[in-house]
């Protein structure tokens, strides 16, 4: 059970966190690249349309048969989720509790003590679940990074749950 941490307190839905499974989450983030890019409003229709029309025009030109092009693809992505460094967002997660009104804070509650943000930061929080491919088993089971990255070379280590003020 030390993998697991919840989110609980002020608010309607105790929530029961489990990073080991992130790794399938399609919300998950390149750790090594995220604070460093440019912040992007991705439309998600659009990028479903533009991925659906890119490999129905591949079907179209190449057939239905995998060309050993897209089984390369298919090898790196793995590799890359295999050795990866990722987290993912800890909005999702605050929301599906839904925080009461009058909540005010969201305190981290790790093994040195409590790290307490507002609500509005803590919505912008990265939960890192994963370094170079392994999870974060000594100091984890998550890091806390601020949603600017102003923490990413020290971020917050050892939680053991989120409690909502």
């Amino acid at each position: 059970m030390e993998s697991i941490v919840m989110i609980k307190g002020n608010v309607q839905f105790q929530i029961t966190l489990d990073p080991g499974v992130w790794i399938f989450d399609d919300r998950k983030v390149d750790l090594t690249t995220y604070f460093t890019e440019e912040a992007a409003t991705i439309d998600e229709i659009e990028e479903y349309t533009k991925a659906t029309s890119k490999h129905w025009e591949r079907e179209i030109r190449e057939g239905a048969i995998h060309p050993p092009t897209l089984k390369t693809e298919k090898i790196y992505e793995k590799q890359k989720v295999l050795n990866g460094t990722f987290g993912i967002p800890l909005k999702p997660f605050l929301e599906n509790a839904v925080i009461f009104e009058d909540a005010t804070t969201v305190n981290f509650v790790t093994k040195e003590g409590n790290i307490s943000l507002s609500i509005e930061e803590a919505l912008n929080v990265v939960l890192g679940f994963s370094i170079n491919g392994k999870p974060l088993k000594e100091d984890g089971p998550i890091h806390i990074y601020y949603g600017d990255g102003s923490n990413y070379s020290n971020p917050i280590k050892n939680v053991k749950e989120i409690v909502v003020v």
